[in-house]
């Protein structure tokens, strides 16, 4: 997932831009009310399709996780969590694909461990990078993710001082912000501990690049033991957030060194894009929504998205352009009840993966720090 640092701020210039690209290719754009978080509530079985690691590769470690973690020592933490990311929402809507991005950042490089929290030091500026954060993939996570974070753990450790770990307080603050934009409300399951390091070198390689190919794609999921159904269901969190020019402008003008667009993209969706991203020259800050329809709003206009030849990027149009995938988005498209269901399930695994144990681990007080 993409999203901006600064962009998105101004509500004003994005609704105009949604405006700008819905009218050339799909209906108007429009966000959604905050929701009230409802009590906690199991989910309807989702039959996930992908759990297991394709070709036979060894699944990534998992740990057992429980929904009664925190029961005896810190038994509102989903509702203190909630009293920050609710009103968050309400007055900037872009914290929450933000928020939903950094859980995958954290959770693909070695595991749901809050390693990518862990702020550079002003002692390294400008050095070899050193922290998950100093590396290219991670440099454009917006910063009110990181915040936003921050702000719910302060409301934990408030009513629960030293317990709740910023792993934890990540994944439920991730489900949040998808049911406050209207996707399901599942429940998240508790135990993570954070990371002791985060490591720059871990990143390369283990993060889908924009324009990943679907071999590509499947070979990163069965890294953390997550297949072809996860892949497709997880991609549809692009049905809210923004990404920059610079991860599809190639599609715009010159696909594969052929100085033409990408002929799998609409035409009337080349056009717009090409008035907000030049192909020089053009600003670093400039973001565009993936879903031009309902940008802020948590549904399965993704899928339609792309069987209309209207993904942003070429890692989403790619879902739909392979045979292996292309009946799950079919069926995601049809079906926005199954896309909820299908989600929650990938999104309960994803967030399982590597997850740290024990004394090789801890529990943060501030995020963005180590203990020692």
């Amino acid at each position: 997932m993409d999203s901006s640092r600064g962009g998105v701020r101004d509500g004003r210039l994005l609704l105009q831009l949604c405006f700008l690209l819905a009218a050339a290719v799909a209906p108007t754009c429009r966000s959604r009310e905050a929701q009230p978080l409802p009590a906690e509530q199991v989910p309807a079985a989702a039959g996930g399709r992908g759990g297991a690691a394709a070709g036979g590769r060894r699944a990534a470690v998992r740990h057992e996780l429980s929904l009664d973690f925190y029961a005896k020592t810190c038994p509102a933490v989903d509702q203190i969590v909630g009293n920050v990311t609710a009103p968050l929402f309400r007055d900037n809507p872009a914290a929450g694909p933000a928020v939903l991005r950094l859980f995958y950042h954290d959770c693909f490089v070695e595991g749901c461990d809050a390693s990518i929290l862990i702020a550079p030091t002003a002692s390294n500026a400008g050095g070899a990078p050193r922290v998950e954060r100093d590396m290219e993939e991670n440099r454009n996570l917006p910063q009110e993710a990181f915040d936003t974070v921050e702000m719910a753990k302060a409301a934990v450790e408030k009513s629960c001082p030293g317990v709740v770990t910023c792993a934890d307080v990540l994944a439920l603050a991730a489900r949040d912000f998808v049911h406050l934009a209207g996707g399901p409300y599942y429940t998240v399951k508790k135990g993570r501990k954070d990371s002791k390091v985060s490591l720059a070198g871990k990143v390369r390689g283990s993060l889908p690049r924009a324009n990943s190919t679907v071999d590509e794609l499947l070979r990163v999921f069965a890294s953390k033991g997550l297949g072809v159904g996860d892949l497709v269901a997880l991609s549809g969190a692009h049905t809210v957030g923004f990404a920059h020019c610079a991860h599809f402008v190639g599609r715009l003008y010159d696909f594969r060194g052929t100085r033409q667009p990408d002929p799998v993209m609409d035409a009337r969706l080349v056009k717009a894009l090409r008035m907000s991203c030049p192909y020089t020259g053009g600003s670093a800050r400039v973001v565009v929504p993936f879903d031009v329809s309902t940008p802020f709003q948590f549904d399965h206009a993704y899928y339609a998205n792309l069987q209309a030849r209207l993904g942003l990027l070429a890692s989403d149009q790619a879902l739909f352009l392979d045979a292996r995938t292309r009946p799950l988005v079919q069926e995601l498209a049809a079906d926005k009840d199954r896309f909820f269901q299908a989600f929650a399930a990938s999104m309960d695994r994803m967030g399982s993966v590597r997850v740290k144990k024990g004394r090789k681990a801890e529990v943060r007080r501030v995020c963005s720090q180590h203990l020692s």
